[in-house]
């Protein structure tokens, strides 16, 4: 059991998909609520649509709970009630993608929260500003060759300058969804490229396809700018993308030099737009995505290093509330 630092006890609120769906030995949020607990923290629940206004004035409808390691893995504590955003000492935004419209609405109104007296992790503008896929275009010295187009014949033309293979991916997917590796000898090419830009009515990324990925789709964890850990998602033989969800297989890994060297390209973009806990994807040396709505992971490396990384982001929450106007 890692030490804990003495705390003063706060209110910590998470928003998030519903409490009942969380799967206790994989979700990073119930690792972050569980430390929180551990601590002595009130912890309280609630849904992108349980904020409101009144004016500039925002308020949440939440319940306190308490989370266990067991069946079952929660307790609500009261029936719900409705709180200003600054009652809460921290606010952690980990409502799973699609980042639709919904979702930035809700980021609109967190944005109104008094920053002197609550923490938002992470920064609801930088939420809104970092697609997870044109994100990385910021940081063109670790991506592979990129495309990002409406247009068919511009992604076949793309297609032909690497070599004739390349991933191409919807800009608001997520877990792998609607990822396809195509090739010029593939016959069904046209029909693949006509679904995933639907027929050329929305813009679709093309990236150069790295044959590292047979390897493994690198997760890394990022808190404040610096790595915290990572795991290797190696796909099935029959799979191209190593998502858990879709059968691939989380194997232990090192932080390389390669990896921080990405780390110390993205810190300071990352620190001006708020992205204090990012989870980076990374295929042989490239970075592919930047995910920051809900980065997931945290579990998997702690069984696999033998760590407890939900206890360094608690402490960078815990860092922060100490220096807030209460």
């Amino acid at each position: 059991m890692p030490k804990r630092n003495k705390t003063v006890a706060r209110k910590l609120a998470f928003i998030m998909d519903p409490l009942e769906r969380v799967l206790v030995d994989k979700d990073t949020t119930f690792a972050f609520m569980l430390e929180a607990q551990i601590r002595g923290h009130k912890i309280y629940v609630l849904g992108i649509r349980d904020l409101y206004a009144r004016g500039p004035n925002v308020i949440a409808r939440a319940r306190r709970c308490e989370v266990m390691r067991g069946s079952p893995h929660h307790r609500f504590l009261d029936e719900g009630a409705e709180y200003p955003l600054e009652t809460f000492d921290a606010i952690l935004m980990r409502k799973d993608p699609p980042a639709d419209a919904a979702y930035l609405y809700a980021t609109m109104l967190l944005s109104l929260a008094d920053s002197r007296r609550t923490f938002v992790l992470n920064h609801p503008a930088g939420l809104r500003e970092a697609n997870e896929k044109l994100y990385s275009l910021n940081f063109p010295d670790a991506i592979p060759p990129t495309l990002v187009t409406y247009e068919i014949p511009r992604l076949k033309t793309f297609l032909d300058e690497q070599g004739g293979e390349m991933i191409v991916k919807p800009l608001d997917g997520h877990g792998g969804e609607g990822v396809f590796l195509v090739t010029t000898k593939d016959r069904n090419l046209g029909a693949i490229l006509e679904t995933v830009t639907q027929y050329e009515s929305r813009p679709i990324m093309a990236q150069r396809y790295i044959p590292e990925a047979r390897k493994g789709d690198k997760r890394l964890i990022v808190l404040d700018g610096e790595p915290l850990g990572c795991t290797l998602r190696v796909p099935r033989e029959d799979e191209h993308r190593g998502n858990i969800h879709v059968g691939g297989t989380c194997v232990k890994a090192p932080i390389t030099a390669r990896d921080r060297d990405i780390c110390r390209m993205l810190k300071q973009r990352l620190e001006r737009d708020g992205l204090y806990f990012v989870g980076l994807d990374i295929i042989g040396n490239y970075l592919t995505e930047v995910n920051v709505t809900s980065p997931t992971g945290v579990q998997e490396i702690d069984r696999l290093d033998g760590v407890n990384l939900e206890a360094k982001v608690i402490d960078f929450v815990e860092s922060r509330m100490a220096g807030l106007k209460r």
